[in-house]
C-alpha cells in the first residue's frame, strides 16, 4: 500500500466516503495491525463516531412555529418531472412525495405506500418482470382530493408522453403498462425483467391527477407556472416567488400522526453560500442553510460564531469538467453544439488526457473543498459495490506536455498551442460560486503550463441549471468547450450512466432534453449499458458499471475531480435532521423539530 493510496483512504474516512471499521479491516489486509490504524485515523484527526440523538416521539401535531431555511442556490421550480439541478429536486420533496424514497442506509421505506413489495406476500415477480404497490388508504392532496391509484397511473402516462418532454420519463419508461387492481392498488408490468424494479415512483413526488391531468403533453411545460404545487406533503404552499421565497404551511391533514412538528416554513432563495452560513452559524437569523459550498478555510472561521453546526452528509455526487465533444462556435442548421459538427479539439483522446493530467486535484481538495469533498479518478463512486479500482488520477505538466506535442499541438511564440492555425483556446464555464470560480482559476493557471489559454466564465446558478431549454447560458445546451458541475447518482446506477449513451443526446430536435451533456457517442458504451439494463446477476451488473466508468474516465470524456459530501448549516437547537445521500434533505422534513 503506497502513500498516495493510503492518504486517499484517510481522506474518504474523514469524509465519510469510507467506515472506520472498513479502514481497519484494509490496513489488516495490508499487514497493518489496529494499533497502526488507530494511530494513522487519530494523526489524520478522524473523529469518532457522533452519538445518536435522543428520540423526540411527539404527542401532537404542529406548536413548533416558523422554520426559517436559506436557499442560496436557488429553486425556480416546483415540479416533480421537471426540476433541473439539485436545488430543484431537492424542495419539491417538501411538497410531493413518492411511493417510497430511500433512506440514509440505501434501503427504501414506505412513504405513499401501504408496504414495500416483496416476494412473499405475492407482490413482486421472481424474474423482476412486474410489482405490486399497495397504497395507503388515509392519504389526502392539499385541497382535501383523495390519493388513489388513479394518481399514480396518471403520473407514469404523464412521465411516458414525448410531448410532454419531461426529464424523469427514463424513470419510467420500460413500464409497459399499469393495472388498477383497486381504489388503492396498481400492478406495474415492465416491457422486460427489471435488475432495480424501484427506478419508478421512488424518486420525486407524485403529481394529483384531478389538477395536472389537463396539462400534460405538449403544454404541459407552459402550464407549470399556471398550476399550483399541491402534493401530499407535510407542508402545503402559500406563496412562491420562484429564484427569491417560499412559503409553506402546515398540512393539517398529513398522513403520519402527530407531525410535522413546525407550523410553517419561510425558505428565503439568493445571496451566496457564505452568507448563508453566516446567517446559521454566526449571526442566528436561520434555523438551516441548505448546501453550504464554502471554502474549508471560511467555513472554519465562520463556524466559530458557535450559533450552529456544519452537518456532512456522505454523497453520491462527484464534481467533474466536462469536455465537449461537439463544436460549440459553428452553427449547423440553426444549432450549435451539434452532432453534425465534431469538436476540433476535445474531439482528439489524447488532448482531453493532457487536459486531465494539467488538473491540480489535491491542490483544489486541500485549499478549496476541504471536507466538502475528497479526490476521486472515478465517474461513478457510489454505492461502493459500484465503485472501480482500476482508476488512477495524475497531476504530471510534463507528461501533458509530451502528449499535446505528440497531438501535433506546437507552441506559438506567446506560447499558446496551435494546429492547422487553430489556436488552443477553451471557453470554460460554470454556475457562479466564489469556490467554484476559484477552482476554474486554479485549471485555469496549470493548463497554461500546458500551452493551453483558457477564458473562464461563471453564469448564475439559476441559469446554468433552468430548465428553460432556449436559454443558451444553460448547462444542457453546453455552448462551451468545458464545464463543471456535480452531478449525484441514485441507489440504482442505471440511469445516472445514461449519461453516455448515445440516444440521450440533447439536440435542437429534442428540445434539448437528453442526458448526454458531453454529446460522447461510443458503441462499446452503449452496448455495456444495454447489457447491464436486462443482467439480472447482482454482481455480473456491477462488473459491468464498473466498466463504463473506466471507459468514460480513460477516454478523459470526463475529468473526475472530487467525490462529494453535501454540506449543510443548522443552528444547535434544531434536531431531527437525517443525513441522508439518497433523499432531498428535506424529505424527512416532517421529522425536524426544535430542542
Amino acid at each position: 500500500m503506497d502513500e498516495q493510496a493510503l492518504r486517499e483512504m484517510l481522506a474518504q474516512v474523514k469524509h465519510g466516503g469510507l467506515t472506520r471499521r472498513r479502514f481497519v479491516q484494509a490496513l489488516a489486509a495490508a499487514g497493518l495491525g489496529g494499533p497502526v490504524a488507530a494511530h494513522l485515523l487519530g494523526a489524520a484527526g478522524v473523529a469518532t463516531a457522533q452519538p445518536r440523538e435522543a428520540e423526540f416521539t411527539p404527542t401532537r401535531r404542529a406548536g413548533g412555529g416558523t422554520l426559517r431555511i436559506l436557499m442560496w442556490d436557488a429553486p425556480t421550480l416546483l415540479h416533480p418531472h421537471f426540476g433541473r439541478g439539485l436545488r430543484d429536486f431537492t424542495v419539491q420533496r417538501i411538497f410531493y412525495e413518492p411511493l417510497a424514497a430511500p433512506a440514509a442506509d440505501g434501503t427504501l421505506v414506505p412513504v405513499l405506500a401501504e408496504e414495500l413489495p416483496h416476494r412473499k406476500a405475492g407482490t413482486l415477480a421472481k424474474d423482476g418482470q412486474w410489482v405490486t404497490w399497495r397504497l395507503k388508504r388515509n392519504v389526502l392532496w392539499h385541497d382535501g382530493t383523495p390519493f388513489t391509484a388513479d394518481d399514480v397511473i396518471f403520473n407514469w402516462e404523464f412521465a411516458v408522453d414525448p410531448a410532454t418532454a419531461a426529464g424523469t420519463r427514463a424513470a419510467y419508461e420500460d413500464i409497459t403498462r399499469i393495472e388498477k387492481i383497486d381504489s388503492h392498488t396498481v400492478k406495474l408490468i415492465f416491457k422486460k425483467p427489471q435488475p432495480f424494479w424501484a427506478s419508478a415512483f421512488t424518486g420525486g413526488g407524485l403529481l394529483p391527477r384531478h389538477l395536472f391531468e389537463r396539462a400534460k403533453g405538449a403544454g404541459a411545460r407552459e402550464a407549470i407556472g399556471m398550476l399550483p404545487a399541491v402534493g401530499t406533503g407535510p407542508y402545503r404552499l402559500a406563496e412562491f416567488r420562484p429564484g427569491d421565497f417560499i412559503r409553506a404551511e402546515i398540512n393539517k391533514s398529513y398522513h403520519v400522526p402527530n407531525r410535522p412538528f413546525f407550523d410553517q416554513l419561510e425558505i428565503k432563495c439568493g445571496g451566496d453560500a457564505v452568507g448563508a452560513a453566516r446567517a446559521v452559524l454566526q449571526t442566528g437569523e436561520y434555523d438551516f442553510a441548505y448546501y453550504v459550498l464554502v471554502e474549508e478555510e471560511v467555513l472554519r472561521r465562520i463556524e466559530q460564531g458557535g450559533k450552529g453546526r456544519v452537518l456532512s452528509v456522505p454523497s453520491s455526487g462527484v464534481s467533474f469538467i466536462q469536455c465537449n465533444q461537439t463544436d460549440p462556435w459553428r452553427e449547423v442548421d440553426g444549432e450549435r453544439s451539434s452532432l453534425k459538427a465534431p469538436h476540433p479539439q476535445l474531439g482528439e483522446q489524447p488532448v482531453r488526457a493532457a487536459l486531465s493530467l494539467l488538473v491540480d486535484r489535491a491542490a483544489i481538495q486541500e485549499h478549496l473543498v476541504g471536507r466538502i469533498g475528497q479526490i476521486t479518478a472515478n465517474f461513478l463512486n457510489s454505492p461502493e459495490r459500484f465503485r472501480s479500482q482500476n482508476s488512477t488520477w495524475e497531476f504530471n505538466v510534463e507528461k501533458a506536455n509530451d502528449l499535446l506535442d505528440q497531438a501535433g499541438y506546437a507552441r506559438g511564440a506567446d506560447g499558446v498551442r496551435t494546429k492547422d492555425g487553430r489556436r488552443m483556446r477553451l471557453l470554460f464555464q460554470a454556475a457562479a460560486n466564489a469556490t467554484v470560480q476559484k477552482i476554474q482559476m486554479v485549471v485555469k493557471q496549470t493548463a497554461a503550463r500546458g500551452g493551453v489559454e483558457m477564458e473562464v466564465k461563471a453564469i448564475p446558478a439559476s441559469v446554468f441549471f433552468s430548465a428553460d431549454v432556449n436559454n443558451a447560458d444553460t448547462n444542457v445546451r453546453f455552448l462551451a468547450d468545458l464545464q463543471t458541475y456535480t452531478v449525484f447518482t441514485g441507489l440504482d446506477p442505471q440511469l445516472f450512466m445514461a449519461q453516455f449513451v448515445s440516444w440521450e443526446v440533447p439536440t435542437k430536435e429534442n428540445a434539448w432534453t437528453g442526458r448526454n451533456i458531453a454529446r460522447w457517442r461510443n458503441a462499446d458504451y452503449d452496448r455495456l449499458w444495454r447489457k447491464a439494463d436486462a443482467e439480472m446477476d447482482p454482481v455480473k451488473r456491477a462488473a459491468l458499471f464498473i466498466k463504463m466508468n473506466d471507459l468514460v474516465v480513460q477516454k478523459a470524456v470526463v475529468i473526475p475531480v472530487t467525490w462529494r459530501n453535501v454540506l449543510h448549516a443548522a443552528a444547535n437547537h434544531l434536531a431531527g435532521v437525517e443525513l441522508n445521500s439518497w433523499d432531498s434533505i428535506f424529505g424527512r422534513i416532517a421529522y425536524w423539530y426544535r430542542v
